[in-house]
Formats: C-alpha cells, sequence, structure tokens
C-alpha cells in the first residue's frame, strides 16, 4: 500500500516543527518528573531503614529486646 505525499510549504514546516519541539519540552518535564520520583523513592526506602535502627536502639537503651517482625522485601 503506497502513500502518496505532497511538499509541505514553509508554514506547514514550522508548525510541524513547532508541535515537535512542544512534545520534546513534555517528554523532558516527565523524565525530570519521573527522576525526582526515583529519588524520593531511595530516600523513603533509606528513612524506613533508619526507622528500623532507631526502634531497635530504643529498645536496646530499655534493655528489652524489639518484637521481630518479617518485612516483604521490596524491589
Amino acid at each position: 500500500m503506497s502513500v502518496e505525499r505532497k511538499p509541505l510549504d514553509d508554514r506547514q514546516l514550522d508548525a510541524l516543527l513547532e508541535r515537535l519541539d512542544a512534545l520534546t519540552a513534555e517528554v523532558r518535564g516527565i523524565n525530570r518528573k519521573l527522576d525526582t520520583q526515583e529519588g524520593l523513592l531511595r530516600v523513603a526506602r533509606e528513612l524506613s531503614t533508619l526507622t528500623e535502627s532507631l526502634q531497635a536502639l530504643a529498645y536496646a537503651a530499655l534493655g528489652q529486646q524489639s518484637p521481630q517482625v518479617r518485612r516483604r522485601r521490596s524491589g
């Protein structure tokens, strides 16, 4: 199946390039947001680990053993 294409005039080409530039800017924005979310996930994991450590220290300071809780490891 062959599709016949007409040549684009300058106005059409400029409009097409503007749309491509807008799409490129949108993709860059989405990538920045994803990078930020990945960083926040890492921080959340570290905070969770820190919380567990602080709880263990608190129980140790009280001379008690902390409850044994099995947590699922995420990915």
